[in-house]
Protein backbone atom coordinates (compact mmCIF):
# COMPACT_ATOMS: atom_id res chain seq x y z
CA UNK A 1 0.00 0.00 0.00
CA UNK A 2 2.53 2.53 -1.18
CA UNK A 3 1.77 6.20 -1.64
CA UNK A 4 0.14 7.08 -4.94
CA UNK A 5 1.88 9.09 -7.64
CA UNK A 6 1.07 12.75 -8.00
CA UNK A 7 -1.53 12.67 -10.78
CA UNK A 8 -4.51 14.92 -11.29
CA UNK A 9 -7.96 13.63 -10.47
CA UNK A 10 -11.03 14.52 -12.46
CA UNK A 11 -14.61 14.75 -11.24
CA UNK A 12 -15.40 11.67 -13.30
CA UNK A 13 -12.81 9.71 -11.30
CA UNK A 14 -14.71 10.44 -8.10
CA UNK A 15 -18.03 9.00 -9.30
CA UNK A 16 -19.19 5.59 -8.13
CA UNK A 17 -22.06 3.36 -9.08
CA UNK A 18 -23.98 4.76 -6.09
CA UNK A 19 -22.85 8.31 -6.67
CA UNK A 20 -25.82 10.20 -5.07
CA UNK A 21 -25.74 8.07 -1.92
CA UNK A 22 -21.97 8.25 -1.77
CA UNK A 23 -21.88 12.03 -2.07
CA UNK A 24 -24.67 12.73 0.45
CA UNK A 25 -23.62 10.21 3.12
CA UNK A 26 -23.25 11.90 6.56
CA UNK A 27 -20.20 9.74 7.32
CA UNK A 28 -16.85 9.93 5.60
CA UNK A 29 -16.47 7.48 2.69
CA UNK A 30 -13.55 6.67 0.43
CA UNK A 31 -13.34 4.24 -2.48
CA UNK A 32 -9.90 2.64 -2.75
CA UNK A 33 -8.12 0.39 -5.21
CA UNK A 34 -6.33 -2.78 -4.20
CA UNK A 35 -3.04 -0.88 -3.87
CA UNK A 36 -4.73 1.65 -1.58
CA UNK A 37 -5.09 4.47 -4.09
CA UNK A 38 -8.21 6.54 -3.38
CA UNK A 39 -10.44 6.92 -6.43
CA UNK A 40 -13.34 8.67 -4.71
CA UNK A 41 -13.70 10.81 -1.61
CA UNK A 42 -17.07 12.14 -0.42
CA UNK A 43 -17.66 15.65 1.04
CA UNK A 44 -18.12 14.34 4.60
CA UNK A 45 -14.68 12.75 4.60
CA UNK A 46 -13.18 15.81 2.97
CA UNK A 47 -14.55 17.92 5.83
CA UNK A 48 -13.21 15.47 8.43
CA UNK A 49 -9.79 15.78 6.84
CA UNK A 50 -9.83 19.54 7.20
CA UNK A 51 -11.23 20.49 3.80
CA UNK A 52 -8.46 18.78 1.84
CA UNK A 53 -9.31 19.13 -1.86
CA UNK A 54 -10.16 15.92 -3.68
CA UNK A 55 -8.69 17.11 -6.95
CA UNK A 56 -5.48 18.70 -5.74
CA UNK A 57 -3.60 15.43 -5.66
CA UNK A 58 -4.14 11.73 -5.73
CA UNK A 59 -4.33 10.29 -2.22
CA UNK A 60 -3.60 6.89 -0.83
CA UNK A 61 -5.35 5.37 2.17
CA UNK A 62 -1.98 5.42 3.93
CA UNK A 63 -1.97 9.23 3.63
CA UNK A 64 -5.04 9.33 5.89
CA UNK A 65 -3.41 7.34 8.69
CA UNK A 66 -0.87 8.91 11.10
CA UNK A 67 2.62 7.35 11.09
CA UNK A 68 2.21 5.56 14.43
CA UNK A 69 -0.78 3.55 13.11
CA UNK A 70 0.35 3.12 9.49
CA UNK A 71 2.01 -0.29 9.90
CA UNK A 72 -1.13 -1.74 11.47
CA UNK A 73 -3.29 -0.21 8.72
CA UNK A 74 -1.08 -1.72 6.02
CA UNK A 75 -1.23 -5.14 7.63
CA UNK A 76 -5.03 -5.05 7.84
CA UNK A 77 -5.27 -3.79 4.25
CA UNK A 78 -3.15 -6.64 2.94
CA UNK A 79 -5.22 -9.21 4.86
CA UNK A 80 -8.37 -7.66 3.41
CA UNK A 81 -7.32 -8.17 -0.23
CA UNK A 82 -5.67 -11.50 0.47
CA UNK A 83 -9.11 -12.66 1.63
CA UNK A 84 -7.93 -13.39 5.16
CA UNK A 85 -10.70 -11.14 6.37
CA UNK A 86 -13.81 -9.53 4.86
CA UNK A 87 -13.51 -6.26 6.77
CA UNK A 88 -11.58 -4.53 9.53
CA UNK A 89 -11.85 -1.68 12.01
CA UNK A 90 -9.07 0.64 13.09
CA UNK A 91 -9.23 3.32 15.77
CA UNK A 92 -6.81 6.08 14.91
CA UNK A 93 -6.52 9.84 14.33
CA UNK A 94 -7.02 11.99 11.30
CA UNK A 95 -3.88 13.47 9.79
CA UNK A 96 -3.24 17.17 9.53
CA UNK A 97 -3.24 20.09 11.93
CA UNK A 98 -6.75 19.47 13.30
CA UNK A 99 -6.27 15.84 14.28
CA UNK A 100 -9.19 14.13 15.99
CA UNK A 101 -10.08 10.55 17.00
CA UNK A 102 -11.62 8.55 14.16
CA UNK A 103 -12.70 4.96 13.62
CA UNK A 104 -12.11 3.45 10.19
CA UNK A 105 -14.23 0.57 8.95
CA UNK A 106 -13.11 -0.94 5.63
CA UNK A 107 -14.61 -3.79 3.63
CA UNK A 108 -13.88 -5.44 0.30
CA UNK A 109 -16.34 -5.08 -2.61
CA UNK A 110 -16.12 -7.79 -5.32
CA UNK A 111 -15.61 -6.57 -8.87
CA UNK A 112 -18.42 -6.86 -11.48
CA UNK A 113 -18.69 -6.53 -15.28
CA UNK A 114 -14.96 -6.76 -15.71
CA UNK A 115 -14.22 -4.08 -13.12
CA UNK A 116 -11.60 -4.97 -10.48
CA UNK A 117 -12.57 -5.37 -6.87
CA UNK A 118 -12.11 -2.40 -4.59
CA UNK A 119 -12.62 -1.44 -0.96
CA UNK A 120 -14.83 1.10 0.76
CA UNK A 121 -13.42 2.82 3.84
CA UNK A 122 -15.87 4.50 6.20
CA UNK A 123 -14.67 7.09 8.71
CA UNK A 124 -16.63 8.18 11.78
CA UNK A 125 -15.74 10.03 14.92
CA UNK A 126 -14.43 7.47 17.38
CA UNK A 127 -16.93 6.85 20.17
CA UNK A 128 -15.67 8.31 23.41
CA UNK A 129 -16.90 6.74 26.61
CA UNK A 130 -16.81 9.73 28.94
CA UNK A 131 -18.09 7.69 31.87
CA UNK A 132 -15.30 5.15 31.45
CA UNK A 133 -12.72 7.94 31.23
CA UNK A 134 -14.05 9.52 34.42
CA UNK A 135 -13.94 6.18 36.21
CA UNK A 136 -10.37 5.66 35.07
CA UNK A 137 -9.32 9.07 36.40
CA UNK A 138 -11.15 8.38 39.64
CA UNK A 139 -9.46 4.99 39.97
CA UNK A 140 -6.07 6.60 39.46
CA UNK A 141 -6.80 9.17 42.17
CA UNK A 142 -8.06 6.45 44.52
CA UNK A 143 -4.87 4.51 43.95
CA UNK A 144 -2.84 7.58 44.88
CA UNK A 145 -4.93 8.10 48.02
CA UNK A 146 -4.53 4.43 48.89
CA UNK A 147 -0.76 4.68 48.72
CA UNK A 148 -0.80 7.84 50.81
CA UNK A 149 -3.13 6.31 53.38
CA UNK A 150 -1.04 3.19 53.62
CA UNK A 151 2.06 5.27 54.21
CA UNK A 152 0.69 7.43 57.01
CA UNK A 153 -1.72 5.00 58.72
CA UNK A 154 1.01 3.07 60.55
CA UNK A 155 2.70 6.18 61.98
CA UNK A 156 -0.61 7.81 62.84
CA UNK A 157 -1.82 4.71 64.65
CA UNK A 158 1.42 4.67 66.66
CA UNK A 159 0.68 8.21 67.83
CA UNK A 160 -2.89 7.28 68.71
CA UNK A 161 -1.68 4.24 70.63
CA UNK A 162 0.43 6.52 72.80
CA UNK A 163 -2.49 8.90 73.41
CA UNK A 164 -4.83 6.04 74.34
CA UNK A 165 -2.20 4.40 76.57
CA UNK A 166 -1.66 7.57 78.60
CA UNK A 167 -5.42 8.07 78.84
CA UNK A 168 -5.76 4.58 80.30
CA UNK A 169 -2.98 5.28 82.80
CA UNK A 170 -4.63 8.55 83.75
CA UNK A 171 -8.04 6.94 84.16
CA UNK A 172 -6.57 4.15 86.29
CA UNK A 173 -5.37 6.74 88.81
CA UNK A 174 -8.57 8.78 88.94
CA UNK A 175 -11.46 8.04 91.24
CA UNK A 176 -14.84 7.55 89.51
CA UNK A 177 -16.10 10.79 91.02
CA UNK A 178 -13.02 12.87 90.23
CA UNK A 179 -13.92 16.11 88.48
CA UNK A 180 -11.41 15.68 85.60
CA UNK A 181 -12.21 12.01 84.93
CA UNK A 182 -14.91 12.87 82.36
CA UNK A 183 -12.40 14.97 80.41
CA UNK A 184 -9.94 12.07 80.24
CA UNK A 185 -12.77 9.81 79.07
CA UNK A 186 -13.67 12.25 76.32
CA UNK A 187 -10.02 12.35 75.19
CA UNK A 188 -10.02 8.56 74.98
CA UNK A 189 -13.33 8.55 73.06
CA UNK A 190 -11.94 11.09 70.60
CA UNK A 191 -8.84 8.91 70.13
CA UNK A 192 -11.02 5.92 69.37
CA UNK A 193 -12.95 8.00 66.85
CA UNK A 194 -9.66 9.00 65.22
CA UNK A 195 -8.81 5.34 64.66
CA UNK A 196 -12.17 5.05 62.94
CA UNK A 197 -11.29 7.94 60.64
CA UNK A 198 -8.13 6.11 59.57
CA UNK A 199 -10.25 3.07 58.78
CA UNK A 200 -12.63 5.29 56.82
CA UNK A 201 -9.89 6.53 54.52
CA UNK A 202 -8.58 3.01 54.04
CA UNK A 203 -12.09 1.70 53.37
CA UNK A 204 -12.49 4.13 50.48
CA UNK A 205 -9.02 3.62 49.02
CA UNK A 206 -8.52 -0.07 49.71
CA UNK A 207 -11.16 -2.77 50.21
CA UNK A 208 -11.02 -4.21 53.71
CA UNK A 209 -12.78 -7.04 55.49
CA UNK A 210 -15.17 -5.77 58.15
CA UNK A 211 -16.40 -7.69 61.20
CA UNK A 212 -20.20 -7.30 61.35
CA UNK A 213 -22.14 -7.89 64.53
CA UNK A 214 -25.64 -7.24 65.85
CA UNK A 215 -26.06 -3.65 67.01
CA UNK A 216 -28.61 -0.94 67.63
CA UNK A 217 -28.24 2.32 65.76
CA UNK A 218 -29.65 3.99 68.89
CA UNK A 219 -26.60 2.83 70.87
CA UNK A 220 -24.30 4.14 68.14
CA UNK A 221 -26.00 7.55 68.18
CA UNK A 222 -26.01 7.84 71.97
CA UNK A 223 -22.38 6.76 72.18
CA UNK A 224 -21.35 9.53 69.79
CA UNK A 225 -23.59 12.26 71.20
CA UNK A 226 -20.94 14.08 73.24
CA UNK A 227 -18.37 13.93 70.45
CA UNK A 228 -20.85 15.23 67.87
CA UNK A 229 -21.91 18.12 70.12
CA UNK A 230 -18.30 19.27 70.35
CA UNK A 231 -17.65 18.83 66.63
CA UNK A 232 -20.63 20.83 65.35
CA UNK A 233 -20.03 23.90 67.53
CA UNK A 234 -22.12 25.98 69.88
CA UNK A 235 -24.20 27.70 67.20
CA UNK A 236 -25.83 24.45 66.04
CA UNK A 237 -28.42 22.54 68.05
CA UNK A 238 -28.26 18.73 67.92
CA UNK A 239 -31.54 16.91 68.55
CA UNK A 240 -32.06 13.17 68.89
CA UNK A 241 -35.40 11.48 68.16
CA UNK A 242 -34.65 7.81 68.69
CA UNK A 243 -37.26 5.07 68.52
CA UNK A 244 -36.97 2.97 71.71
CA UNK A 245 -38.34 -0.06 69.82
CA UNK A 246 -35.74 0.15 67.04
CA UNK A 247 -34.72 -3.26 65.69
CA UNK A 248 -31.16 -4.53 65.32
CA UNK A 249 -28.99 -4.49 62.21
CA UNK A 250 -25.87 -6.50 61.45
CA UNK A 251 -22.81 -4.48 60.45
CA UNK A 252 -19.40 -3.32 61.57
CA UNK A 253 -19.80 -0.80 64.45
CA UNK A 254 -17.04 1.38 63.03
CA UNK A 255 -18.91 1.60 59.74
CA UNK A 256 -22.10 2.69 61.48
CA UNK A 257 -20.10 5.41 63.26
CA UNK A 258 -18.73 6.52 59.88
CA UNK A 259 -22.27 6.95 58.56
CA UNK A 260 -23.42 9.14 61.43
CA UNK A 261 -20.19 11.13 61.70
CA UNK A 262 -20.03 11.98 58.00
CA UNK A 263 -23.71 12.89 57.70
CA UNK A 264 -23.62 15.13 60.78
CA UNK A 265 -20.43 16.88 59.66
CA UNK A 266 -21.90 17.47 56.20
CA UNK A 267 -25.00 18.96 57.81
CA UNK A 268 -22.80 21.19 59.98
CA UNK A 269 -20.92 22.48 56.94
CA UNK A 270 -24.22 23.39 55.28
CA UNK A 271 -25.03 25.75 58.18
CA UNK A 272 -22.10 28.13 58.68
CA UNK A 273 -24.43 30.58 60.38
CA UNK A 274 -25.91 28.04 62.75
CA UNK A 275 -29.06 25.95 62.72
CA UNK A 276 -30.42 22.62 63.84
CA UNK A 277 -29.44 19.02 63.10
CA UNK A 278 -31.87 16.22 63.89
CA UNK A 279 -30.90 12.57 64.19
CA UNK A 280 -33.86 10.19 63.94
CA UNK A 281 -34.28 6.42 64.06
CA UNK A 282 -37.36 4.26 63.46
CA UNK A 283 -38.51 0.94 62.06
CA UNK A 284 -39.88 1.06 58.54
CA UNK A 285 -40.73 -1.04 55.51
CA UNK A 286 -39.59 -0.26 51.98
CA UNK A 287 -41.14 -1.69 48.84
CA UNK A 288 -38.59 -3.41 46.62
CA UNK A 289 -38.80 -5.55 43.49
CA UNK A 290 -37.88 -9.18 43.96
CA UNK A 291 -36.35 -11.47 41.34
CA UNK A 292 -38.69 -11.89 38.35
CA UNK A 293 -40.82 -15.00 38.36
CA UNK A 294 -42.70 -16.23 35.35
CA UNK A 295 -41.62 -13.17 33.40
CA UNK A 296 -42.78 -10.53 35.93
CA UNK A 297 -41.19 -8.89 38.96
CA UNK A 298 -43.17 -8.99 42.19
CA UNK A 299 -43.06 -6.32 44.91
CA UNK A 300 -41.95 -7.24 48.40
CA UNK A 301 -41.80 -5.38 51.69
CA UNK A 302 -38.32 -5.20 53.24
CA UNK A 303 -38.19 -4.41 57.01
CA UNK A 304 -35.47 -1.84 57.67
CA UNK A 305 -34.01 0.36 60.34
CA UNK A 306 -34.33 3.98 59.22
CA UNK A 307 -31.46 6.27 60.17
CA UNK A 308 -32.11 9.95 59.32
CA UNK A 309 -29.90 13.04 59.59
CA UNK A 310 -31.79 16.24 58.73
CA UNK A 311 -30.71 19.88 58.78
CA UNK A 312 -32.24 23.27 58.01
CA UNK A 313 -29.20 24.52 56.12
CA UNK A 314 -28.62 25.84 52.61
CA UNK A 315 -29.81 22.71 50.77
CA UNK A 316 -28.75 21.53 47.30
CA UNK A 317 -30.01 21.80 43.75
CA UNK A 318 -30.60 18.86 41.41
CA UNK A 319 -27.20 19.22 39.71
CA UNK A 320 -25.37 18.90 43.04
CA UNK A 321 -27.52 15.97 44.20
CA UNK A 322 -26.65 14.06 41.02
CA UNK A 323 -22.95 13.92 42.04
CA UNK A 324 -23.30 13.53 45.81
CA UNK A 325 -21.85 10.06 46.13
CA UNK A 326 -18.95 10.43 43.70
CA UNK A 327 -15.52 10.13 45.30
CA UNK A 328 -13.69 13.49 45.52
CA UNK A 329 -16.83 15.49 44.67
CA UNK A 330 -17.14 18.37 47.13
CA UNK A 331 -19.01 21.66 47.40
CA UNK A 332 -16.68 23.05 50.07
CA UNK A 333 -14.47 25.15 47.79
CA UNK A 334 -11.28 23.14 48.26
CA UNK A 335 -11.78 22.54 51.99
CA UNK A 336 -13.42 19.12 51.72
CA UNK A 337 -11.88 15.85 50.58
CA UNK A 338 -14.99 14.61 48.80
CA UNK A 339 -14.64 11.23 50.56
CA UNK A 340 -17.35 11.55 53.21
CA UNK A 341 -20.50 10.74 51.26
CA UNK A 342 -18.63 8.33 49.00
CA UNK A 343 -17.72 6.42 52.16
CA UNK A 344 -21.32 6.52 53.41
CA UNK A 345 -22.60 5.21 50.08
CA UNK A 346 -20.07 2.37 49.99
CA UNK A 347 -20.82 1.37 53.59
CA UNK A 348 -24.60 1.44 53.13
CA UNK A 349 -24.68 -0.46 49.85
CA UNK A 350 -22.10 -3.03 50.98
CA UNK A 351 -24.42 -3.83 53.90
CA UNK A 352 -27.42 -4.32 51.63
CA UNK A 353 -28.94 -0.94 52.43
CA UNK A 354 -30.33 2.03 50.54
CA UNK A 355 -29.70 5.75 50.83
CA UNK A 356 -32.10 8.52 49.87
CA UNK A 357 -31.54 12.29 49.80
CA UNK A 358 -34.20 14.99 49.84
CA UNK A 359 -32.95 18.54 49.42
CA UNK A 360 -33.68 21.82 47.71
CA UNK A 361 -31.98 25.24 47.81
CA UNK A 362 -32.76 27.13 51.04
CA UNK A 363 -34.90 24.20 52.24
CA UNK A 364 -32.34 22.09 54.07
CA UNK A 365 -31.37 18.47 53.51
CA UNK A 366 -32.74 15.17 54.77
CA UNK A 367 -30.61 12.05 54.30
CA UNK A 368 -32.33 8.72 54.98
CA UNK A 369 -30.31 5.53 55.38
CA UNK A 370 -32.19 2.24 55.33
CA UNK A 371 -30.44 -0.86 56.64
CA UNK A 372 -32.07 -4.32 56.63
CA UNK A 373 -33.19 -5.61 60.02
CA UNK A 374 -31.95 -9.01 61.08
CA UNK A 375 -34.75 -11.64 61.09
CA UNK A 376 -34.88 -11.80 64.88
CA UNK A 377 -35.24 -8.03 65.07
CA UNK A 378 -38.09 -8.08 62.55
CA UNK A 379 -40.16 -10.25 64.86
CA UNK A 380 -39.53 -7.96 67.82
CA UNK A 381 -39.77 -4.57 66.06
CA UNK A 382 -42.93 -2.55 66.62
CA UNK A 383 -44.68 0.42 65.06
CA UNK A 384 -42.95 0.09 61.69
CA UNK A 385 -44.09 2.44 58.93
CA UNK A 386 -43.76 2.54 55.17
CA UNK A 387 -40.85 4.57 53.85
CA UNK A 388 -42.04 6.89 51.08
CA UNK A 389 -39.31 8.98 49.40
CA UNK A 390 -40.13 12.39 47.99
CA UNK A 391 -38.57 15.29 46.16
CA UNK A 392 -36.07 13.97 43.62
CA UNK A 393 -34.03 11.26 45.36
CA UNK A 394 -30.36 10.99 44.56
CA UNK A 395 -30.75 7.22 44.75
CA UNK A 396 -34.18 6.09 43.69
CA UNK A 397 -35.95 3.54 45.87
CA UNK A 398 -37.96 1.02 43.82
CA UNK A 399 -41.66 1.12 44.48
CA UNK A 400 -44.05 -1.80 44.24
Amino acid sequence: MSAAAEIPCTPQDSKTELHPLFESAPLGLAQCQRQGNITALNPALEQMLGGRSRIARSLCFADLIPPQDRAEAERLWCELFERQRDSFQLDSQTTGANSRPVRWTAWRVPGTNGHPEYALALAEDAPRNHEAEQRLRQAERLEAVGRLAGGVAHDFNNLLTGVLLYCDLLLANLEPCHRVRKYAEEIRNAGMQATGLVRQLLAVARPTNSEPCLLSLNDIAEGMRNLLVRLIGENIELKFQLDPNLGLVKMDPTQSQQILLNLVLNARDAMPGGGQITVETSNCKVQVLTEPRLGASSPASLPCALFVVADNGSGMDAATRAHLFEAFFTTKAGKGTGLGLATVYDVVTSNGGLIHVESAPACGTRVSVLLPLVPEAVLNSQDSHDFQPENNPAVRIPKG
